[in-house]
């Protein structure tokens, strides 16, 4: 058993026992039709790679430990298998006291000139380690590859073909999926496009995470210290001297993540030190990237997993709750709690209705409560945009009727995020009768336009959802306009809610994030939605459809943030066959 720490990836995944996406059955059908290239098309790729002019050389490095010699000796035949054959391995043995691992280790180099190894005359732990075998790589960049796992056969073909098609990328990541002491994969993690939000709560970039070598020795490897998340810390420290526009997901599975080898090893004390490191990597990102005073802090429920509590903005911004009704209020003393429970001050109440729709009655003294009778036969944006223009909060959060808090502090959530500079808008987790889940972010699929997020299934409100994804906040394409918060002055520069029956508030976040703005959904506002958001009728919906597609064009039909592996419709195949185009692959 290795004395290394697990990841924290790791170690929550195995704390997670309810499965999400594709079914075991579906993935096995998946991986025998689509994911083992035969013989032929791996000697094609051979050729292919043989071909290439001026191929990239790709290091892979491995830290070594004490590494059981079966699984050390499958590791590096996994490498020694591969399909493109410009490829070096450099390992470090971080000092193991099992004589079986200089044994194997010097075999694999005597028999392959590629395989370069190094022997640390001290455990300096899995940051040192891999620092060491970095330091003997070459190549213009770096795979990183843990001591018991595999890489399929075309890994590093998919990589090269990337790498020549987007020279510019210094940084790549691929899908994965882990694999039992049979050798039987399972449990993929079909990953998003890119999603910075995302990064925050995993680490998304591992495995397999594929470095430019220059940009590594820049940043002076993985930092020491940080054992147990020293790969998301790279990730992130190298996101943010990269730039997001030179990070790439790779659609693939190319990393195969051995699980049950050291199963004993996981113990809440290893949790522990591992999340500690977690919290610390990502609390120092925060700080040196301009979120000054966030705090990172565990979920109670899964103290494994983070949350960022950001820092209010001095002095507070006032929140404008915006709601718009059919007709004028008969009371107010119901929506009062969407106030108390917010958690946030100052804040301030505005009802309005198409004029002539009833007289409202008598609102009391409360000053943070504002009728206001809008345009007549006006739609819900045009009223929402009447109000807007009088509202006198930085950030507006635009309701529907029937909404209701779930959870204390709701408010709260959602102006701290606003507020950050490069969000343009944010939604709330919404739930529906059974406490289930009703939105979760939308999707854009072309179609509809948008639809709630796909793997919702019967989720409930504290389900984890796929790989987590519903207890972490993330970028999503659209958010609901039942709850949706944005800061005033974003509103006003995109000119506001298109005049449509329905979709406006997809249209609003389609502005924000062409004005170079952030969508994100974070599960830690949560409110009822004791009605659907979505009343208007066929031909309503029809013409709102064709208006938007006018508009936006193929950008319905181009899903960024979430796998184009996955199926965005009913009826498509429960893994695809090949990957859909996305919006922003970058």
């Amino acid at each position: 058993m290795s004395p290394y720490l697990p990841g924290l990836a790791q170690l929550v995944a195995r704390l997670s026992a309810r499965r999400w996406g594709p079914s075991p059955q579906a993935y096995r059908r998946w991986v025998e039709e689509h994911d083992t290239p035969g013989p032929a098309a791996l000697a094609g790729m051979v050729r292919t790679a043989l071909a290439m002019p001026d191929p990239p050389l790709i290091s892979v490095v491995m830290p070594v430990y004490n590494t059981p010699e079966p699984l050390l000796r499958a590791a590096i035949a996994s490498v020694r298998a591969q399909a493109y054959p410009h490829w070096e391995m450099c390992i470090a043995d971080d000092a193991s006291p099992a004589p079986h691992v200089q044994a194997v280790l010097a075999e694999a180099a005597a028999s392959d000139a590629r395989i370069r190894t190094v022997r640390r005359s001290c455990n300096g732990h899995i940051s040192a380690a891999s620092n060491t075998a970095l330091e003997l790589a070459r190549g213009e960049f770096v795979a990183l590859m843990d001591h018991d796992d595999l890489l399929p056969p075309q890994a590093l073909f998919v990589v090269a073909r990337q790498i020549r098609a987007h020279p510019e990328t210094d940084l790549f990541f691929s899908d994965e999926d882990k694999v039992d002491g049979e050798g039987r994969r399972y449990d993929p993690y079909f990953k998003p496009g890119w999603n910075p939000e995302l990064l925050l709560g995993q680490n998304l970039v591992s495995h397999l995470g594929v470095y430019r070598r220059e940009l590594l020795n820049r940043l002076g490897g993985l930092r020491e210290g940080l054992e147990g998340s020293q790969d998301w810390d790279l990730a992130l420290r190298s996101v943010a001297a990269a730039g997001v526009e030179r990070v790439r997901h790779i659609p693939a599975i190319l990393y195969h993540w051995r699980q049950g080898a050291e199963a004993t090893s996981f113990s809440e004390g290893a949790l522990e030190r591992c999340a500690a490191a977690g919290r610390k990597a990502l609390a120092e990102h925060l700080e040196q990237n301009g979120a000054h005073g966030a705090e990172v802090v565990p979920q109670g429920d899964l103290p494994g997993w983070p949350r960022i509590r950001h820092a209010m903005p001095r002095p507070r911004p006032m929140a404008s709750l915006i709601l718009a009704l059919p007709a004028a209020p008969e009371g107010v003393e119901a929506l009062l709690p969407l106030l108390e429970m917010g958690g946030h001050a100052p804040a301030e109440l505005l009802l309005i209705w198409p004029a002539g729709k009833g007289q409202p009655a008598p609102a009391g003294t409360d000053p943070r409560l504002r009728l206001l009778p809008g345009p007549p036969a006006a739609g819900r944006a045009a009223l929402l945009n009447a109000a807007a223009a009088q509202a006198r909060g930085e950030v507006l959060v635009l309701l529907e009727p029937g909404v209701e808090p779930a959870r204390e502090d709701w408010l709260s959530e959602l102006v701290a995020q606003a507020a950050r500079p490069e969000i343009g808008a944010v939604g709330a987790m919404l739930l529906g009768p059974g406490r289930r889940i009703r939105h979760a972010g939308y999707v854009l699929d072309g179609e509809t336009p948008a639809r709630p997020w796909p793997l919702l299934g019967q989720a409930v409100e504290d389900d984890r959802g796929y790989i987590g994804q519903l207890r972490l906040p993330r970028d999503v394409s659209a958010v609901s306009g039942a709850c949706l918060a944005v800061r005033k002055a974003s509103f006003e520069a995109v000119g506001g809610l298109a005049p449509l029956p329905c979709w406006s508030d997809v249209d609003l976040c389609l502005k924000l994030r062409a004005a170079g703005l952030r969508v994100i959904w974070t599960p830690f506002s949560r409110l009822w939605q004791r009605q659907e958001d979505d009343m208007a009728d066929r031909a309503a919906r029809a013409e709102a459809l064709s208006w938007l597609r006018a508009r936006w064009g193929g950008r319905l039909a181009q899903e960024g943030f979430f796998s184009p592996l996955l199926p965005l419709r009913e009826g498509e195949p429960s893994i695809l066959a090949a990957p859909r185009a996305m919006a922003g692959a970058g």
